[in-house]
């Protein structure tokens, strides 16, 4: 199934038991659990996001940081990444 249709299934269900707020408290219940289990990979925790700052002072302290003249040239560099 594509995601089209089962987002239509989805639909369908829920217009099923959309009378009885008893089962769509269930269903909206069980629907954010699964959505919670879905990880976001570009979420860091807060030590994580430090230490990565640490990092990046630590290799521009050792000469290895970039530096732009003006934001064309930064532009420039990171639309060729």
């Amino acid at each position: 199934m594509t995601a089209l249709q089962l987002n239509a299934e989805m639909y369908r269900a829920l217009g099923q038991i959309a009378d009885d707020v008893n089962l769509m408290e269930k269903a909206l219940k069980y629907v954010k659990k699964l959505a919670a289990k879905k990880e976001d990979p570009t979420l860091m925790t807060k030590e994580e996001f430090f230490a990565r700052v640490d990092e990046a002072r630590e290799e521009i302290r050792q000469g290895k940081g970039k530096r732009f003249s003006n934001p064309e040239e930064m532009n420039a560099w990171l639309n060729s990444l």
